[in-house]
């Protein structure tokens, strides 16, 4: 169901419907089988919002999920944090953004990701929670938190109806734990 609220503009939004799966990844090793399955789930124009403190593995998923485009070489994939945008040929066009050093929303939009969003491909943005009114109406949020040392909580969320079967999908194939997808 969908509900109403008031953005920080002051404008009456709808939230869109949201479907959560948390689970534990336990080393490196997940975490790419999680890339590599989600990639190879991802759809022209599809958005992947990541989110995690420093060291969380952004930016390692990010490689992971080129995997799954079928990238020719996944060691070009690499953070985008002083270039902002690095663009990857895949099975889908790759646009890896990296909005840490920007000031805010606005300085993402200033980039034109609109026409990424649209530009058939897949767009990573690592540190999107700094550019959250920037992001389109729908996408697929992976929230990555440090456990330990090399464990870590991984939330994945559909932002709209576009990713949640995916979402579902991992759920189902996750559920005896990333060893059996």
């Amino acid at each position: 169901m969908l509900s109403k609220r008031t953005s920080a503009y002051g404008l009456c939004v709808m939230d869109q419907p949201k479907t959560s799966f948390s689970f534990a990844i336990a080393n490196l090793e997940q975490t790419e089988r999680l890339g590599r399955w989600l990639g190879s789930r991802l759809f022209p124009n599809s958005v992947v919002a990541l989110l995690g403190q420093l060291g969380a593995g952004k930016t390692h998923l990010s490689r992971a999920i080129a995997q799954g485009l079928e990238i020719s070489n996944e060691r070009l994939v690499t953070s985008p944090t002083f270039v902002l945008i690095q663009e990857y040929p895949a099975r889908l066009p790759i646009f890896h953004f990296d909005a840490y050093r920007l000031a805010n929303p606005q300085a993402f939009r200033d980039l034109g990701v609109d026409e990424y969003y649209s530009g058939g491909g897949v767009c990573l943005i690592e540190w999107a929670d700094r550019i959250v009114p920037a992001l389109p109406e729908q996408y697929l949020e992976i929230r990555l938190e440090i456990v330990q040392q090399d464990v870590r909580l991984c939330q994945v969320t559909a932002i709209g109806e576009l990713y949640r079967k995916i979402v579902e999908n991992l759920r189902l194939d996750w559920s005896d734990g990333p060893e059996a997808s």
